[in-house]
């Protein structure tokens, strides 16, 4: 297994082939991910603790919620934004196409 460090939590990649990739992501209280779409790679993750907060717009007040059990698919081109409530921890299965640097970031928190 490798673990990345994230300004926003890690991410733990706990299979790679050449056909698809499965991680785990913790994403800690009142951190999100970048503003971002795939040209490429398709993603599903579903929410095994904690909620997963969901924009899919530059509009930081418009976003979803989704509880424990819940699940969420990201086709290629899809805009979207995968974050932690305040006070929350949030930690998700991934599973996807290998496409790992197949990322067009549209805005992030921590300038990158």
């Amino acid at each position: 297994m490798r673990k990345i460090e994230k300004p926003w939590g890690y991410e733990e990649i706990w299979a790679e082939t050449e056909k698809y990739v499965g991680k785990r992501l913790v994403i800690l209280p009142g951190h999100r991910l970048s503003l971002q779409y795939h040209e490429k790679k398709e993603e599903t993750v579903y929410v095994m603790d904690g909620r997963l907060r969901v924009w899919e717009s530059e509009n930081d007040v418009n976003f979803k919620d989704y509880g424990m059990g819940s699940i969420y698919h990201v086709k290629p081109g899809h805009i979207h934004r995968f974050g932690s409530p305040d006070g929350v921890l949030t930690v998700l299965i991934e599973v996807s196409t290998p496409e790992l640097d197949d990322l067009v970031r549209l805005a992030d928190d921590y300038k990158r």
